[in-house]
C-alpha cells in the first residue's frame, strides 16, 4: 500500500484525453448521421408527395379538357 493519492503518468493522461476525444467524436458523428438520415427521408417524402400532386393535377386537367372539348 502506498501513502498519498495515486498518480497518473503522462502517457495515461494522454491516453485518457485521446479516449474521451474519440468517444465525443463518435457520438457527434452518430448524431449527425441520424439527422442526415431523417432529413433524407423527409426530403424523399416531400418529393414523393409533390410527384403525387403533379400526377393528380395532370389527370384533373386531362379530364377537364375532355369535358370541355370532347374528342369526336
Amino acid at each position: 500500500m502506498t501513502d498519498g493519492p495515486d498518480r497518473l503518468t503522462k502517457g495515461e493522461i494522454t491516453k485518457d484525453a485521446f479516449q474521451a476525444t474519440a468517444q465525443a467524436a463518435a457520438s457527434t458523428v452518430g448524431e449527425v448521421a441520424t439527422i442526415i438520415t431523417r432529413a433524407v427521408g423527409d426530403v424523399a417524402g416531400a418529393v414523393g408527395g409533390f410527384a403525387t400532386e403533379v400526377f393528380e393535377i395532370r389527370d384533373a386537367s386531362r379530364r377537364a379538357a375532355e369535358r370541355h372539348d370532347p374528342v369526336e
